[in-house]
């Protein structure tokens, strides 16, 4: 696949993300809720968790802002929810290491596999003012886990 027709289905990705977002709704059942804002651009994302049995039973979330932000947030909803906590914590690690190698990652195809459609923000790492875009609901799901964490036997 050609580098254009690759870039092209990441921003399908990203645009289909953004506008058919996944787990966009604030649970009513919840065990932490975090609120993020990207001071730089007002992006901001409320995310609430419920955690059982280690794992992350649910994941809800509102948000507002650019399409990088909010079609990240929905594609890391997809990856976690099911994904026991530290799963879940190394898939936020993988990712963000992907933002902080300004375009230069090389993914083995176990990670991009892992990853799956996020693989599509690897174009936002070459634009430092957007990485943090990327990472809100990521850094919002890390602490809202953290907050579980020790809250339940």
């Amino acid at each position: 696949m050609s580098g254009l027709s690759m870039e092209s289905m990441y921003q399908e990705i990203i645009l289909d993300h953004y506008k058919h977002p996944h787990h966009r709704v604030l649970l009513e059942d919840f065990d932490a809720e975090v609120h993020h804002v990207n001071p730089t651009c007002g992006d901001e994302v409320t995310l609430r968790v419920q955690v059982r049995d280690g794992a992350i039973a649910a994941l809800g979330w509102q948000g507002e802002g650019c399409s990088i932000s909010q079609a990240s947030t929905s594609v890391m909803s997809d990856l976690v929810v099911g994904k026991d906590i530290a799963s879940a914590l190394a898939l936020q690690e993988l990712f963000l290491g992907l933002m902080q190698s300004k375009g230069s990652a090389h993914l083995g195809d176990e990670d991009a596999d892992a990853l799956e459609d996020a693989v599509a923000f690897e174009g936002v790492a070459k634009y430092p003012a957007r990485v943090k875009c990327a990472l809100l609901g990521w850094m919002a799901m890390k602490g809202a886990v953290a907050q579980t964490e020790g809250a339940r036997p």
